[in-house]
């Protein structure tokens, strides 16, 4: 019995090998990849991609994203498509990444019925049709999915498929902070501030900097900075000086 033969494997040796990060679950999850398991490519894929448990390879990773899609996992083609947007392991091609996002919306997943939606709503590879990103983006948000849900408050807030409605706005803002999108807890945050409900707002801006990169820590800092309430500009000042420290 070898690694090369994971299916040999004795299910609780198998199993405590995938719940162990490190080499032999890189390992593990190559030789299922290499045995033509979807999941598994998909799993080795994304190890490459974010350079986990094993050296990064962006070109290797489309590869395996590639073989999984081919074998018409809806994941595997989202990450096909987010790889030919952001030119992951390629060069950019905004066309083929939309192709991809549409085939796997059409599968039913959220996540890609997210990033359709994104494009179509930012022209981005397809001709611009809100219209029809805010029907993706609704279908995602029946899943459940909080990314989704944000935008549609933005779409809300901005009017981009229809008269303004802050009150859907806030709604959708505060259904996505709760399903732990950060982005939309900063936006519920700003809405609970300019509803007067300040310290609310600063329990949302906190899980907002808890959950964002830190590119988005730093745009929260220079919102609250600017802002008419002291109570956020008390609150940039604290988290100024703890990234000083």
């Amino acid at each position: 019995m070898t690694i090369s033969d994971p299916a040999a494997l004795p299910p609780e040796e198998l199993a405590a090998r995938l719940a162990t990060p490190g080499a032999a679950r890189a390992a593990l999850v190559h030789a299922a990849a290499q045995a033509g398991e979807a999941e598994a490519q998909l799993v080795y894929g994304q190890m490459l991609l974010d350079g986990t448990e094993t050296p990064g390879d962006p070109r290797a990773a489309l590869d395996w994203f590639t073989r999984a899609a081919a074998q018409h996992h809806p994941m595997a083609l989202n990450m096909v498509g987010r790889c030919y947007e952001l030119g992951w392991g390629c060069a950019v091609d905004a066309g083929r990444a939309v192709a991809c996002y549409r085939i796997a919306a059409g599968q039913g997943l959220a996540e890609a019925m997210y990033n359709y939606a994104t494009q179509l709503a930012l022209g981005h590879g397809v001709a611009t049709d809100r219209a029809e990103a805010l029907r993706w983006l609704e279908r995602a948000g029946d899943l459940g999915y909080a990314k989704a849900v944000n935008f549609i408050g933005s779409f809300a807030e901005d009017g981009w498929a229809g008269p303004r409605d802050m009150a859907k706005a806030a709604r959708c803002y505060a259904r996505a902070a709760e399903g732990g999108d950060f982005r939309a807890a900063f936006n519920h945050a700003r809405m609970l501030g300019a509803g007067g409900q300040v310290e609310g707002a600063l329990e949302w801006l906190a899980r907002a900097v808890a959950g964002g990169t830190p590119a988005f820590a730093a745009r929260v800092i220079r919102w609250c900075t600017a802002s008419d309430i002291p109570a956020f500009r008390r609150y940039a000042a604290t988290l100024r000086k703890g990234r000083a420290c």
